[in-house]
């Protein structure tokens, strides 16, 4: 195992995140001040990409380090050699529409011209997932709309050229905006049946709960269904990079919490516990979770 080089000899570490606009650049942006100043050896830098579905090639092609990658992508890149560095935050996904709007149930917004978000994000997968649960498609019982970019979704909703926006967790910026719009908002997930149907079919996916007043206006929890997003590491990431990551990550819990909502569940207990295998997790973060006995 290669010994940490000291601070005057930085190591600089490619981090990918997604399209300018939602919530990975965003969590990627905290995760590059937190991790670089606990650690002044290394030097994370964050670059945008498509997202999840091109995060796991570049990964895998040794053209990032570390990517952000969302929970329906993530069981197909463990299989594919990545390893897990840290679970990020739980996504249970749902719609937004406008306050105004009459849409309350998902079966409302048939028809109609939903953003389901950026190509190559893995909330796209997600959508088609929870969807394909209760029977629906994308692509036939809506008029589907896939961005370029994340933050073209809530303007889209706001000047009423779209019904809903697709998005998931806290602190999700689509989410944010319209919240914070001139109409409010207001969310759709699926109902306890839809859940249970979904469930059953997807045993990947999860109920989760958006908690009361993750988003302004929204007094009260919204159950859905979901996944644990990971931040992965190309398979021969060096043991002391992922090792001192694991251990700024977990010496700037309180200051990511701080910055973020979601990234209150950065923890490396959360890690511990979220990781589909325990031999999935890289060996350097494995190392540190066994020093801060999380792991054996």
């Amino acid at each position: 195992m290669t010994e940490a080089p000291d601070a005057g000899n930085k190591t600089p570490v490619v981090l990918g995140t997604a399209t300018p606009g939602g919530g990975f650049p965003l969590y990627g942006a905290a995760i590059v001040d937190v991790v670089n100043a606990l650690e002044p050896g290394l030097a994370i830098e964050a670059r945008n990409t498509r997202g999840s579905t091109e995060n796991v090639p570049l990964l895998q092609a040794g053209a990032l380090d570390i990517g952000l990658v969302q929970g329906e992508v993530v069981q197909a890149a463990l299989a594919g050699g990545l390893r897990v560095v840290a679970a990020m935050y739980s996504t249970p996904g749902m719609f937004v529409v406008r306050g105004d709007s009459p849409d309350r149930r998902i079966v409302d917004l048939r028809g109609k011209p939903v953003a389901f978000g950026a190509r190559g994000s893995g909330l796209v997968i997600l959508a088609r997932n929870v969807l394909d649960g209760i029977g629906l498609d994308p692509e036939r019982d809506f008029q589907a709309i896939y961005l370029d970019r994340a933050g073209d979704g809530p303007l889209m909703v706001m000047e009423g050229r779209a019904a809903a926006l697709w998005g998931g967790g806290m602190g999700w910026p689509g989410f944010t905006a319209l919240a914070q719009g001139p109409s409010g908002a207001r969310f759709i997930a699926p109902d306890a049946a839809e859940i249970a149907r979904i469930c059953a079919k997807h045993l990947f996916l999860k109920p989760m709960t958006l908690p009361a007043d993750a988003y302004r206006g929204q007094a009260q929890p919204i159950p859905s269904v979901g996944s644990w997003n990971f931040i992965l590491a190309r398979g021969d990431l060096d043991d002391s990079i992922a090792y001192r990551i694991a251990r700024a990550l977990h010496r700037g819990e309180r200051e990511l919490a701080a910055r973020l909502p979601q990234a209150r569940e950065t923890t490396a207990a959360n890690t511990a516990a979220a990781a589909p295998d325990r031999s999935l997790i890289h060996p350097g973060v494995l190392r540190y979770l066994r020093e801060i006995g999380l792991a054996r």
